[in-house]
């Protein structure tokens, strides 16, 4: 599948901002899943971006502003070419021991709730118990826009029952590490089934570490393993080691921010045009 990724965050100030430092990952890696083509990063203002990886293998951007802004519009676009591994990670890119995605997180932390709901799927094999753990938090956490934040741990929205893909993520780690099983945070995009092209910002969805098939990736969100409308951009511990965007600035009061993302069949597109 081609799938087409047009992004732009905008940020602006209620004053200029002297100057602005933010890490970008936003980027994805091309794989044997995923191959990326034509990828861009750039922005509308005067600013260094700096390129890099970091210690989780994703490509990060360091954006730097040279002088006083009063806005500044992050774009990114491209096209990734996917296939369908059955939610399996390929192992071309693995550069930390998965015992690495047991450590705990603040946002991640277990209490007695997150153990005792663990517990219900622990007697079962352990492709099965990930599926049920899956399906169990897809039954328990609806989805629900605008009662959580990012700082939400894992414990919080379970007992709260609502929230979103950042959040069914997080439950569903924090119950892996339960049952000694890594588990990391993943950030990218999905191509939606529903047709609707424009979305309010990326996917969220979680991998795990399942003996002789490695990192399998599964989607609470959505109760389904990741497929090749799953485009893969960063992992981390949580959200915040794989967060598209985070960053500071100096000066500029109130800052107000702004999203347009949109993910489409690139084929189903060039048909439409070529009809």
């Amino acid at each position: 599948m081609r799938i087409r990724i047009d992004h732009a965050t905008t940020y602006a100030y209620d004053r200029a901002a002297r100057f602005i430092i933010q890490t970008l990952r936003l980027s994805p890696r091309s794989s044997e899943a995923q191959q990326v083509r034509n990828w861009r990063v750039e922005t509308d203002v005067d600013a260094r971006l700096r390129k890099s990886e970091d210690a989780f293998g994703n490509i990060v951007h360091t954006l730097y502003t040279e002088q006083p802004t009063q806005s500044l519009t992050v774009r990114v676009s491209g096209e990734v070419v996917t296939t369908d591994t059955a939610g399996v990670v390929p192992r071309d890119q693995e550069t930390l021991s998965p015992l690495v995605f047991l450590r705990d997180t603040a946002l991640t932390r277990r209490d007695k709730l997150i153990s005792v709901f663990a517990s219900e799927f622990s007697a079962h094999p352990p492709l099965e118990r990930l599926h049920r753990l899956m399906a169990g938090i897809h039954g328990s956490v609806a989805f629900e826009v605008g009662v959580t934040t990012p700082t939400h741990t894992a414990a919080e929205v379970l007992a709260l029952g609502r929230g979103v893909c950042q959040d069914h993520a997080h439950v569903f780690i924090a119950c892996c590490r339960q049952m000694g099983v890594p588990a990391r945070y993943v950030s990218g995009h999905l191509l939606r089934r529903d047709g609707q092209d424009d979305q309010e910002a990326g996917h969220a969805w979680a991998e795990a570490w399942i003996g002789d098939l490695g990192w399998v990736g599964f989607d609470p969100a959505n109760s389904i393993c990741a497929t090749d409308r799953y485009v893969r951009v960063a992992t981390g511990l949580d959200y915040l080691g794989a967060a598209p965007v985070r960053g500071t600035s100096y000066g500029g009061g109130g800052e107000r921010l702004a999203v347009r993302l949109n993910v489409r069949d690139a084929d189903m597109q060039q048909s439409q045009q070529q009809a």
